[in-house]
């Protein structure tokens, strides 16, 4: 991985994104060559064009020579929990370029846009020496916001005609942003879509003036340096911060999903959910002190 040897990376990265035997040590291996890499995150509502925004990104970024790494999160089936892993399709700057090294993930469900294996296959990519990593989420709107505990930088991306705008303003999107993006922008709308992004910036509770409102058209590369300056901009401030502090809100999302999920299969497994079910549709207990009892046992 540290040579730069492919196979080696994607044989890390599967084995990081399944947890199979023998990704305890590879995580503990890696932990002296982390924190090096900068990861810009990108969300927001399905057809904003992310994908292809992306791989103008990546375009621009190989001319400056940086080494690129993509995670391209898909959302899975809540049937099969498979996934089509499309996203990829988009991404043809990557094709035959060994300075790019792009990789499907599944969501599994995760509704904050993310898995934990996003964050594992982030420290692979780092301690692989990329320079930039490049972190696309599912694109499910209003909940998709787990982007901001794993990204130094994250760009929300809007469209006109979509209604992203609105979208935005009563969603989480708007407070983890540190640049807005209103892509297809040659299309109609697309300045009136940057006006009211910029008005909802205003009248927020956290009056966030500061946050850059740009406009691109990914499919030309209209607008691309813009964003890419913008992106720099956030991430110089960003990077002045020890690799550790970074590293440690990362860590944090872990425990906090791994809580999660150890609290939920225990409630999934608990014989006594029907038991505090009955008395809160009787009335004699309320759904709070309900969840309490359960989980103290």
């Amino acid at each position: 991985m540290r040579a730069g040897e492919r196979g080696a990376i994607a044989s890390a990265v599967t084995k990081l994104e399944a947890l199979r035997q023998g990704a305890p040590e590879l995580l503990q291996a890696m932990q002296p060559h982390l924190g090096h890499a900068l990861v810009a995150g990108f969300t927001g509502p399905p057809g904003a064009g992310k994908s292809t925004l992306v791989n103008a990104l990546i375009r621009h970024l190989r001319s400056l020579g940086k080494t690129v790494a993509v995670i391209a999160v898909d959302p899975s089936s809540p049937v099969s929990g498979g996934a089509i892993l499309g996203d990829r399709i988009r991404m043809t700057a990557a094709l035959d370029d060994d300075g790019v090294f792009v990789r499907s993930l599944a969501s599994r469900g995760y509704l904050g846009g993310l898995s934990p294996a996003a964050v594992r296959i982030i420290d692979a990519f780092d301690a692989s020496g990329f320079d930039v990593i490049l972190l696309e989420t599912v694109g499910t709107g209003q909940n998709e916001i787990d982007v901001a505990e794993v990204a130094d930088v994250r760009v929300v991306i809007a469209a006109p005609g979509l209604g992203d705008d609105i979208q935005a303003m009563k969603s989480g999107l708007l407070e983890i942003a540190d640049v807005l993006v209103v892509n297809k922008g040659d299309r109609d709308g697309a300045e009136q879509t940057m006006h009211q992004l910029k008005g909802a910036l205003s009248i927020r509770a956290l009056r966030r003036h500061d946050v850059p409102v740009l406009k691109t058209t990914a499919t030309t590369g209209a607008g691309i340096e813009d964003l890419m300056n913008a992106v720099s901009a956030v991430s110089a401030r960003v990077t002045a911060l020890p690799p550790v502090e970074r590293r440690r809100r990362r860590a944090r999302y872990l425990i906090s999903r791994a809580a999660a999920d150890l609290v939920a299969a225990r409630i999934k497994e608990s014989n006594a959910l029907d038991h505090f079910a009955d008395q809160v549709l009787a009335g004699t207990l309320a759904p709070d002190e309900a969840a309490k009892r359960l989980l103290q046992g």
